[in-house]
């Protein structure tokens, strides 16, 4: 029965043997994150006599390396949540923090909760890809929305407003008809310096040249609202490049997201799980392929209580002697990403209102008891994670096992 406890970190990790009642089989060494070294410690475990447990923290992506080419090595690995280690066994008065009493700490945990140990699920391949790929739409949807803020903070001193006269959802491409009127009509002299013929004429070739639809009474909207507006930036070419370059950015930012939002599509597909998800009520091809990639393989899941507590949606419990706390906050300690994606689902199912949908009836109920808003969005999260889990599930049984 020998424990070993990993701290993992960039690039490199230490590494502590303990055997029950505080027996030290290996002090504390440090090992790097390369073949070698990984294939030493690897040949370490295996010359000790009897079964050995690796635990170690799953922090960031630091650990999947080591973590992937243990399992590969057929030895039980198993990644805990950093807070569990955290909170383990802090009887003591002093605060001592160094890799070396972390690795010992956490070998310590695993012979603790030997029997409870669950190993490390290698997550294939595709399923890495996936959640890389959500991780970096996030990324870039946060960029897009900084660039749009920008350009629309440097066109209200050139051309108030004119975010505002379009509300076509963006193309496939990214692009979008406000961005694409503010980068040709930049300043509001642009539109009023013409006679109004002069500019229906030039906007109607516009809307032909960039396939948007053409309206004359747009037009004649767009043309008496400039009449009104007060630039604070003088129509030069200074002005037009600082525009310019603001439009170039945004469309950059906006054809990456779309092009990650299709590519995730594309590759959720490839899940066996997709149907299931795709059919989910509030569920699209944006917020399905984000949910599959932060929830994963839900198999790994041994009961529906225990996806809630990963998605930290489940609601915590407070009770002491004869005081009982009826409402409790959540605990918030799984990935925001996912719980993130579940508000976005619920706020479809609010604004779509699918009346045969088990999770809309539950949140429309819970709004009209009166509960407050974050409240309700979580319950509503909590309940469509369960039916989640247990559709998915349920079909993944039905399924040939693969060689």
């Amino acid at each position: 029965m020998n424990a070993v406890g990993i701290d993992v970190s960039k690039g490199k990790s230490m590494v502590a043997i303990m055997r029950p009642f505080g027996e030290i089989v290996s002090t504390p060494f440090e090992i790097k994150h390369t073949s070698s070294d990984i294939n030493s410690l690897i040949e370490i475990i295996n010359s000790v006599e009897g079964e050995s447990r690796i635990v170690m923290e799953h922090t960031g992506r630091y650990y999947e390396a080591l973590a992937h080419e243990l399992s590969a090595a057929n030895l039980f690995v198993s990644a805990i949540n950093p807070k569990l280690i955290k909170d383990f066994d802090n009887d003591s008065l002093r605060k001592v923090k160094s890799d070396k009493a972390d690795s010992v700490k956490i070998a310590r945990y695993a012979l603790d909760k030997w029997q409870n140990l669950k190993q490390y699920s290698v997550m294939d391949e595709l399923r890495i890809q996936l959640k890389t790929m959500n991780r970096q739409f996030g990324f870039y949807t946060k960029h897009k929305t900084a660039m749009k803020n920008n350009l629309i903070g440097i066109l209200d001193q050139t051309y108030p407003g004119v975010n505002s006269y379009f509300d076509s959802p963006a193309r496939s491409d990214g692009s979008q008809k406000w961005v694409d009127f503010a980068s040709t009509y930049w300043h509001v002299d642009c539109v009023r310096k013409m006679s109004l013929n002069a500019f229906i004429d030039h906007y109607q070739k516009w809307c032909k040249r960039k396939k948007y639809n053409f309206s004359q009474s747009k037009a004649e909207e767009i043309y008496g609202k400039a009449k009104e507006l007060v630039p604070v930036l003088p129509k030069d070419e200074l002005t037009k490049l600082i525009i310019k370059q603001a439009v170039d950015q945004l469309n950059s930012a906006s054809t990456t997201v779309e092009e990650l939002r299709t590519l995730m599509n594309e590759t959720a597909s490839k899940l066996p799980e997709y149907s299931i998800v795709m059919n989910m009520k509030g569920v699209g091809p944006s917020l399905g392929p984000q949910l599959m990639a932060e929830i994963g393989d839900v198999s790994r899941f041994t009961h529906k209580g225990a996806i809630t507590a990963f998605a930290g949606v489940d609601p915590g419990v407070n009770e002491s002697g004869t005081h009982e706390q009826r409402s409790v906050p959540t605990s918030k300690r799984g990935p925001a990403d996912l719980r993130k994606t579940l508000f976005q689902v619920m706020d479809v199912l609010i604004k779509t209102m699918p009346q045969d949908d088990p999770v809309y009836q539950f949140l429309d109920k819970k709004r009209a008891q009166g509960k407050p808003y974050y409240v309700y969005m979580t319950a509503g999260a909590n309940k469509f994670l369960r039916i989640y889990y247990g559709r998915v599930k349920e079909y993944l049984a039905t399924l040939p096992e693969s060689d």
